[in-house]
């Protein structure tokens, strides 16, 4: 990427269309001249982005503060809601030597499917899968593949419930 690029980058996307002065509209128009792939004009101001191999999927939610760290490709469905200040770090290190353990660095992509909820402050680690239909608790971190229509929480994230999917929510509604 050529200099110019990323300092517009930086001063564009986590600069100007940070700002809670920056209408909505304006701010999905900002994201996109950068490159991000949003299909959503639910993005709240103060949310950061490492770089553009990010996509936000149609009806989805970003609120307050979050965090995009892609060294890694990042994937958000349809209709997922991201609670205040959650981070997603796609990026980990090798293993270094005594002198210095961070070696490296890696990118992993971090998918999350359609319908899920992130709480605030969660945090999502390199290449982690969150499966459709779950939600994950504030504060949770998240080190592993999360399969569809669970409820999640702690440190490390389990999964502490089964949420009924899509057809069951249908039959509940029809009651």
């Amino acid at each position: 990427m050529a200099k110019w690029q990323t300092l517009y980058r930086k001063l564009i996307v986590n600069g100007l269309a940070a700002s809670s002065l920056v209408p909505s509209r304006l701010r999905h128009a900002l994201y996109r001249s950068a490159g991000i792939d949003v299909r959503t004009r639910f993005l709240s101001p103060r949310c950061f982005f490492s770089g553009n191999r990010i996509r936000i999927g149609e009806r989805s939610f970003v609120n307050y503060g979050c965090y995009f760290e892609n060294h890694g490709e990042i994937t958000i469905g349809k209709g997922v809601s991201l609670g205040m200040e959650v981070m997603l770090c796609a990026s980990t290190h090798e293993m270094g030597g005594a002198e210095q353990r961070a070696g490296k660095p890696i990118g992993l992509p971090i998918r999350i499917e359609d319908g899920c909820w992130i709480g605030t402050r969660a945090v999502i680690l390199p290449g982690v899968t969150i499966g459709a239909g779950c939600v994950i608790a504030a504060g949770a971190v998240v080190h592993r593949d999360c399969e569809p229509n669970g409820l999640y929480a702690g440190v490390p994230a389990r999964r502490i419930k089964e949420l009924p999917a899509k057809a069951q929510v249908a039959k509940l509604h029809a009651l």
